[in-house]
């Protein structure tokens, strides 16, 4: 005997597509300007925050992409439909983060061995600017963020540039105050290595929702021993806990009620129930059966050996 119920608290589509549209709209429009500036000043801090700009540009176009592909309803290919492709999206921000900032670092070396002349002023006067747009591109996202890696990925996108302006801004009032050109290639540096730990954490999140794992704040031990305390549990197996993508989580188990019990329907209804209430888990398979079947033995499940 077996059920399922599906039921979504991710935040939709529509509500995300908006403030995403908008702060493409204005990082699009000011990372030309920006790249420009920083190659008549000469300073590699605006360009790699310019370059922080161009991600963020791709960044929110992937997820925009990603949102408008994931509207697409489930078909007989795509069972699940293709709300997957928001957790590529994020990834591949990660991926871009990353090459970013590792060829700021490369260049910022190669710049603090020589370090150049700097115009100072309108490196200032630029940074500021970026550092408005991005104020305003963080609170369009911050609604969103938690509910989905995707615009996660975008507004981690975009804080890490506002740092980077910041930091550009620190970097052209030392230079202007000290002639210390080096301190740009500094500042380069000290953007890129800021924003790899957030990045790590971005795409080690993306990876794990692509393997299937068990969702960040859900313990698999802690949802077999509460299916267990459910009156009638005898045993459980083969029981998994994924997510398709943000907010989407899904369980499937079976289990063995104990012998002489009767009423198998009630039995699979609390132990429903007490999955979506201990773990908010509403997209569940269970399967109740009187004796083991074959995915009990370790050759025919998936589940993690007793040393892991």
């Amino acid at each position: 005997m077996g059920s399922g119920h599906s039921h979504s608290h991710a935040i939709s589509p529509t509500q995300n597509a908006r403030p995403l549209w908008i702060a493409l709209g204005l990082t699009s429009s000011f990372l030309v300007a920006e790249l420009i500036a920083g190659i008549m000043t000469n300073s590699l801090a605006l360009i790699s925050d310019a370059a922080h700009m161009f991600t963020d540009a791709a960044a929110l176009a992937i997820s925009l992409a990603a949102i408008h592909i994931g509207r697409r309803q489930a078909d007989a290919k795509r069972s699940f439909g293709y709300y997957r492709f928001e957790i590529l999206a994020a990834a591949l921000n990660a991926i871009l983060l990353f090459m970013v900032a590792i060829y700021i670092l490369v260049e910022a070396w190669k710049r603090l061995q020589d370090p150049p002349e700097i115009a100072s002023g309108a490196m200032l006067i630029v940074a500021v600017l970026g550092l408005v747009i991005n104020l305003i591109s963080m609170r369009l996202l911050s609604a969103g963020k938690d509910a989905s890696l995707n615009v996660k990925g975008a507004y981690l996108e975009v804080w890490s540039d506002m740092l980077g302006s910041i930091g550009v801004i620190v970097g052209a009032l030392v230079i202007r105050w000290t002639g210390a050109t080096w301190v740009d290639s500094l500042i380069a540096v000290a953007i890129g290595l800021w924003v790899l730990p957030r990045t790590w954490i971005l795409l080690k999140a993306s990876l794990n929702v692509l393997l299937e794992g068990v969702p960040e704040g859900i313990d698999l031990a802690d949802v077999k021993t509460k299916i267990l305390a459910v009156p009638g549990v005898a045993s459980v197996h083969d029981l998994h806990v994924w997510a398709i993508t943000s907010g989407k989580v899904s369980l499937s188990v079976h289990i063995v009620c104990d012998p002489g019990h009767v009423d198998l329907e009630a039995l699979l209804i609390s132990v429903r129930h007490e999955i979506a209430d201990e773990f908010h888990i509403h997209h569940s398979t269970v399967q109740v059966e009187r004796t083991p079947c074959e995915q009990a033995t370790e050759v025919h499940g998936f589940e993690p050996s007793p040393s892991h």
